[in-house]
């Protein structure tokens, strides 16, 4: 079987695409289709529970809470699975879960108009798409060179955003009008199906193809999930950067609940006014998130999330309070600090190949703690504004987002890089080749982000 140049020695440059892996350019496309899939619902399928089922306030609540809890799980095992079955494997459960449970709720939950056929069905789909997502990353961050991971995570989370809130949406508002919200359900099911063909049949680099876990650090599932958990105090860096990524996207979540109540309550807003505020933050997100994480690799991935996520994320939480209530009603000034907010999120691009150069022989275990600081975040965010703002109030909440992103820049900037063995004087070069492998790599075939 012939190799490539880059199989027969994996310190040679893999091609890119505007900083994508040649070889990792499907899976980014499919990544992108399959959160599109995921993103049709966003804004339409609360209302489709409560006003077309008849569903109380409080049942669509819990139906969402459970959907939350088992996308938070999926976040979490999606690493340790990738250890065990390999990237390729876990993207392909997630999607197989995904579709599964999406067709029993429109084919069978949704017609009989049963509570329990959705929650369930509805709640296991929560499962899919971390499966989906997180396993191509857990695949970007072993396939791709080191010093192109940044970057490639840059493209990533865009793919992933622009999908999943931006494309998604617009897609329900240009189908929904013309042939229902119902139909427009199966249309994404479509897109999931086609993002998972992409994947199973274009993508072909290697690396994913196997569990990362290699010889005698491969172990069976419970302990896989057990060192997912003690990895954290094992590299306590490892454990800063799964705080890290919970403090990252705490405010963003805990903004998205209880800032309109401020801005439209009392400062005036117009609720369209906030709708395209958030349309603001995710867009400068989106225009920064490559460009930081190509800063991480050609700066310091350390400093880039200290300074441009974790101090801009503060200012910019501040001046979401400070702003309106000393310029009032002023849209342009409110925007900019919506955009800035944005612009901090997606400075902590370069967090996860900062943690997995901890301890890179356990990336998938590395990976499931960054995103169950991820999933945790989903509900911290709010938990903090439900328990402090009648105390505090709206302004409190934030001074406590703020600090927390503070504390971020703190711990970031312990979680020094392991130093690479230096050879003994005399010592051929050659003699620890292997050691000095970019943190992408596992073995020689292998070389991929």
């Amino acid at each position: 079987m012939l190799c490539t140049p880059q199989e027969r020695d994996p310190s040679l440059p893999r091609r890119a695409v505007l900083g994508i892996p040649r070889a990792l350019l499907w899976g980014y496309i499919g990544v992108l289709l399959f959160m599109i899939g995921d993103g049709v619902e966003t804004s339409y399928l609360p209302t489709c529970f409560k006003a077309d089922l008849g569903f109380a306030e409080a049942g669509v609540g819990i139906i969402f809470t459970v959907y939350g809890v088992t996308a938070a799980v999926g976040a979490f095992l999606a690493g340790g699975l990738c250890d065990l079955w390999g990237p390729r494997r876990v993207m392909m459960a997630g999607a197989l879960c995904w579709a599964v449970c999406h067709t029993l709720l429109l084919a069978v939950a949704i017609p009989a108009h049963s509570y329990w056929l959705i929650l369930l069905t509805y709640g296991l789909r929560g499962f899919g798409y971390p499966l989906f997502a997180y396993g191509f990353m857990v695949w970007i961050m072993a396939g791709a060179p080191e010093r192109q991971l940044g970057k490639a995570l840059g493209w990533f989370w865009f793919c992933f955003t622009m999908g999943y809130p931006v494309i998604g949406s617009a897609l329900v508002s240009l189908l929904k009008p013309t042939i229902g919200f119902y139909r427009t359900l199966w249309v994404s099911l479509a897109m999931i199906v086609a993002g998972a063909l992409v994947v199973l049949l274009l993508l072909r680099e290697r690396t994913g193809f196997q569990g990362l876990s290699k010889g005698p650090e491969r172990v069976g599932l419970p302990r896989t999930f057990l060192g997912c958990f003690t990895i954290m105090f094992a590299k306590p860096r490892v454990g800063m950067g799964a705080v890290v990524r919970l403090i990252n996207t705490t405010s963003q979540f805990g903004v998205w609940v209880f800032l309109p109540l401020f801005l439209v309550d009392q400062i005036g807003f117009r609720p369209q006014e906030w709708a395209s505020l958030l349309i603001v933050m995710m867009v400068s997100n989106l225009a920064c998130v490559v460009t930081f994480g190509a800063l991480g690799d050609r700066w310091s991935r350390r400093k880039t999330v200290a300074w441009l996520g974790g101090v801009v994320s503060a200012v910019a939480c501040l001046a979401l309070y400070y702003v309106p209530e000393a310029a009032g009603h002023d849209y342009l000034f409110v925007a900019i600090a919506a955009g800035a907010l944005g612009v901090g999120m997606a400075g902590y691009v370069p967090l996860p190949p900062l943690m997995t150069s901890q301890d890179p022989e356990r990336k998938g275990q590395i990976m499931s703690a960054y995103t169950l600081g991820a999933g945790a975040s989903m509900a911290f965010g709010p938990l903090i504004g439900t328990v402090f703002i009648g105390a505090i109030g709206i302004g409190g909440v934030m001074w406590i987002y703020a600090a927390l992103h503070l504390l971020s820049t703190v711990l970031v900037l312990c979680m020094k890089t392991p130093s690479e063995p230096r050879p003994e004087p005399g010592e051929h070069a050659d003699a620890h080749r292997e050691e000095r492998q970019p943190v992408g790599a596992l073995t020689a075939p292998s070389r991929g982000l």
